[in-house]
């Protein structure tokens, strides 16, 4: 009977110390992601068991409650690969070492945007961040408002834990605007040219619309500053789309210019409240270094290359002008013969 005892221990030793250190994930592919929300390690074992991460619960809970992972875990998204054994698993939710997620920012026009973009990567609703990102009280602690908000933001890509807050989400991107700004003599170029750097970013997200070309980006910021430095209105395009939230837009009429909008840069002078879009960091280095010229004036070429005129006078630009127009009005009537023939 001893002997047979001893046999049966033996088995049930062999068994869970394969199970545990040898035994691995069975699923396909190299990796799985697994959630856990605070559901108790019971119900989430079964969800191991779904995704092949595990082959049986029982061994898993046993070691699981050994090496007091209840107490350990804590609530998120985690990444298990291939051949991982449940012993590693097991250390994996006692250190709560998480999966990572990456938040890719490109350029981003409106709150929305953003908050869609942040919701998609993290466990949020798109409208619990658009509240969060839409309260001053929340973003007072990051020494911003609803309206320059984006200044906060400088296009790349980061890595969070899936878990994040939003105060941590802000909290990494702050501390890298802080980063940006103090290289390259960033803050000091911006004060060579007077404005702040929540300006420079302004007027960079206003050139970011503007063209994709750099040399063109160059000049452009500079005929902006020029119109500031003049106390000219900016008169730029890019404001009245933001100021009627419309980006389709592909030609301005002269019934757009008098909305009411604060963005409206026809009808207002000087930079627009806030930023219209999250410029590129090479974008805001071209605004920083743009050369210093005489150009007050700028239309893109007939050509539809998506580069520009500069100009001086107001002769020069009206004739560049109505070279575009001309081609615009013929481009327009001859898509409109192809659409109704």
């Amino acid at each position: 009977m001893k002997k047979l005892v001893s046999i049966l221990i033996s088995v049930i030793v062999f068994y869970l110390f394969f199970i545990v250190f040898v035994k691995s994930t069975h699923f396909k592919g190299e990796k799985v992601y697994v959630e856990y929300q605070n559901e108790g390690l019971s119900q989430f074992a079964d969800s191991l068991v779904a995704k092949k991460i595990i082959f049986e619960k029982t061994s898993f809970l046993l070691f699981a409650k050994a090496l007091k992972v209840e107490e350990k875990i804590k609530p998120g998204k985690f990444l298990v690969k291939r051949k991982t054994s449940v012993l590693d698993l097991i250390r994996m939710l006692r250190n709560n070492q998480q999966a990572t997620v990456k938040l890719v920012l490109n350029k981003v026009r409106t709150k929305g945007e953003l908050a869609k973009l942040i919701s998609t990567s993290f466990e949020k609703d798109s409208t619990s961040v658009m509240a969060f990102l839409s309260n001053n009280d929340s973003l007072s602690a990051f020494y911003t408002d609803t309206t320059h908000l984006f200044t906060l933001l400088i296009p790349n890509t980061y890595e969070f834990y899936w878990s994040s807050s939003m105060t941590q989400i802000l909290g990494k991107l702050q501390k890298a605007q802080i980063r940006f700004w103090s290289q390259n003599n960033r803050i000091q170029k911006a004060a060579s040219k007077g404005l702040g750097q929540d300006q420079i970013y302004t007027l960079a997200s206003i050139v970011e619309e503007e063209t994709n070309y750099d040399s063109d980006k160059s000049l452009i910021a500079s005929v902006y500053q020029n119109r500031l430095n003049k106390q000219m209105p900016l008169q730029a395009c890019p404001t009245i789309k933001y100021a009627m939230q419309d980006f389709t837009i592909t030609r301005i009429y002269e019934k757009y210019l008098s909305n009411a909008s604060p963005y409206n840069t026809y009808r207002v002078k000087g930079l627009p409240p806030g930023p219209i879009c999250t410029p590129a960091p090479k974008t805001i280095d071209l605004v920083l270094d743009a050369p210093k010229t005489d150009y007050i004036y700028f239309v893109a070429k007939a050509d539809f290359s998506g580069y520009h005129h500069f100009s001086n006078n107001y002769a020069e630009h009206d004739k560049y002008a109505k070279e575009y127009q001309k081609k615009l009005d013929e481009f327009q009537a001859k898509k409109a013969q192809e659409k109704n023939p």
